[in-house]
């Protein structure tokens, strides 16, 4: 293995360590310390890479956000019913958020902003929505009479809702929970001839987990507050 090869390695499992005491202690009261040693790596290790704690947090934000928004990039990017995109969008995110603890300890240090803000993955997360259902609506797929702003607020609060309520029982990131809130909101939301054809449990592959950034290699493009003396950056 190289010594590169090292460093890309000794980051990962940094990152990995990081979002696993920052969900579990939260923010303030996790120590660089337990993260170094989760890593196992010692204490200089971890500062070769990262300056401070809000480094290593920005770090596990940004490769959060990295695959949060390739999900979001699967619905905004593709064909057919904007309503069923915005379905299988929605299960995308849950089967991330169960998969792996940088993305769950990523968008939760963001929304709390822990450890200061450069990106707001909520926005994100809405402007998303909103252009999935602005597409539903030009095609006609929307029920008469539904707001897209109404039904923009609605999904927002569930999805957010059942975001907040996993951090305490990962039982709510189950498929059953959004296949269960499309049950609700399709026949209200949706005209009835695409009702009919819309899967509230998603109509992508269920099985295969989704890949995040957290088993990526690096790259350059770190972000600007992670002070990296190796020149080594997630994707």
């Amino acid at each position: 293995m190289t010594k590169q090869d090292r460093a890309v390695r000794t980051r990962l499992a940094l990152i990995r360590s990081a979002a696993e005491h920052f969900e579990s202690r939260g923010y303030v009261r996790a120590s660089l310390a337990e993260i170094s040693a989760g890593a196992g790596v010692s204490s200089g290790a971890l500062h070769f890479h990262f300056v401070n704690k809000a480094a290593v947090a920005e770090a596990v934000e940004h490769v959060a956000a990295r695959a949060l928004r390739r999900a979001a990039a699967r619905g905004r990017g593709g064909d057919g019913c904007a309503l069923q995109r915005l379905v299988d969008v929605t299960h995308h995110v849950g089967r991330l958020l169960r998969a792996d603890v940088v993305v769950r300890a990523g968008l939760r240090l963001n929304a709390e902003a822990a450890a200061g803000r450069v990106r707001d993955l909520r926005r994100e997360w809405r402007e998303c929505v909103q252009e999935l259902l602005a597409e539903a609506e030009r095609k006609g797929e929307l029920a008469a009479g539904v707001p897209p702003h109404r039904t923009i607020a609605v999904v927002l609060a569930a999805t957010t809702g059942i975001e907040v309520l996993s951090r305490d029982d990962h039982g709510w990131l189950g498929r059953h929970s959004l296949t269960d809130l499309w049950h609700l909101l399709l026949p209200c939301v949706a005209a009835p001839h695409v009702a009919v054809a819309l899967d509230p449990a998603g109509s992508g592959p269920h099985l295969v987990e989704p890949d995040t950034d957290a088993n990526a290699d690096a790259d350059a493009d770190a972000p600007q507050g992670d002070t990296n003396r190796a020149g080594l950056a997630l994707r």
